[in-house]
């Protein structure tokens, strides 16, 4: 291949091309549990996470409920991959193995959401949200009725395998993928970028800005306990049950089971099968879909 402008413009396309052939091929799971937040500063905050204001009978002057109790920001990073290709191996046309590579990055970079939103979504059990305490805790502070501070649970405690059980139909899910800039795939294949009189290499590679972080956590519930009908039933009674300062009741309604390989056939039974271990009719089948990834692997 001569190495001019108008060859390595084609030679861009193709990797390009293949580049999204493997991004528009891969199937994305993140969305399932986490809401896409646009970003468009190197931060955003979420002081408003935790109000959940009622409304109250107009007696007087309005009450204005402040948004900014507390300080949770999650701060966007930024990532990138990059490939070097020899330009030898341009000049002698040897390419072939180049756009399955291209391939397999436009898939790990439309997969990247779902290693991370999950990722964060593991790491719940030891990781603070906006109340300072872990995402899935014993102890999470609410007003009761009478304005008095009491201890909240969304987490079932155990040792075992992680399971998850959600509400995602709520505008703000439980996670928060905050996305500043989408990835894009860019090159640096002049003849006169340095790394091509350094180092003989064309370079080509993506890069974006963005990160995960929590919602609300009284929208799901965390268990490492062996997931069973029984703790099914109590993961789903502690979220129907949750209320917001004050005692207001927050109509929770799980709706997805979310299991990692290991355990996906414990959630089939309580959630798919017609009968229970004992033959009858079992009374949780379809009350809520599941979620069975290898991202909780």
């Amino acid at each position: 291949m001569i190495i001019n402008g108008t060859n390595l413009r084609s030679l861009y396309t193709g990797f390009s091309t293949a580049y999204q052939a493997g991004f528009a091929g891969a199937a994305s799971e993140y969305g399932r549990i986490a809401t896409t937040v646009p970003s468009s500063t190197s931060q955003n905050e979420y002081g408003w996470l935790g109000k959940f204001p009622k409304i109250r009978e107009w007696i007087g002057p309005r009450v204005v409920h402040a948004l900014s109790q507390h300080a949770y920001t999650i701060k966007n990073k930024r990532w990138e991959l990059t490939i070097g290709v020899d330009v030898d191996d341009i000049e002698d046309d040897n390419l072939g193995l180049y756009n399955p590579l291209f391939t397999e990055i436009g898939r790990e970079t439309a997969a990247f959401p779902d290693e991370h939103v999950f990722g964060v979504l593991k790491a719940g059990f030891s990781t603070a949200c906006y109340d300072k305490q872990y995402f899935f805790d014993t102890d999470h502070p609410v007003l009761d009725a009478d304005g008095r501070t009491i201890s909240v649970s969304n987490s079932g405690g155990g040792a075992g395998a992680a399971w998850y059980l959600m509400d995602t139909t709520r505008a703000l899910k439980p996670i928060v993928f905050q996305n500043r800039r989408s990835f894009e795939f860019r090159r640096m294949d002049a003849p006169t970028d340095e790394v091509r009189f350094t180092e003989n290499q064309a370079r080509y590679g993506v890069d974006g800005r963005n990160n995960v972080g929590f919602g609300f956590w009284q929208l799901a519930y965390g268990s490492k306990q062996p997931l069973t009908p029984e703790n099914y039933e109590a993961a789903r009674v502690a979220l129907m049950e949750m209320k917001g300062d004050f005692g207001r009741p927050l109509g929770v309604k799980p709706n997805l089971l979310v299991v990692p390989p290991s355990l996906g056939g414990a959630g089939r039974e309580i959630l798919v099968s017609e009968r229970d271990a004992a033959g009858a009719t079992n009374k949780w089948r379809g009350t809520a879909e599941i979620l069975e990834t290898s991202w909780l692997a």
